[in-house]
């Protein structure tokens, strides 16, 4: 009995959220559009970040191998 349970909780969830999406649309887009160029600097910095770690790395096993 709880899974048909769940499942109609969460069918009737998902209309909820449907219509929500579709009621405020607008919004939506304005918060994507304000916290998607954040993540993108903050992605590419990590990138940034990881490709001089990886550089690094590979400095420091070329010095081992040459002893």
């Amino acid at each position: 009995m709880s899974t048909y349970l769940s499942i109609g909780i969460g069918g009737i969830v998902a209309i909820i959220g449907i219509a929500g999406v579709i009621g405020w649309l607008p919004d939506l887009l304005a918060v994507i559009r304000g916290t998607l160029p954040l993540v993108l600097l903050f992605g590419g910095a990590i990138a940034v970040i990881a490709g001089i770690s990886e550089m690094r790395d590979e400095a420091a096993a070329q010095k081992e191998t040459k002893k």
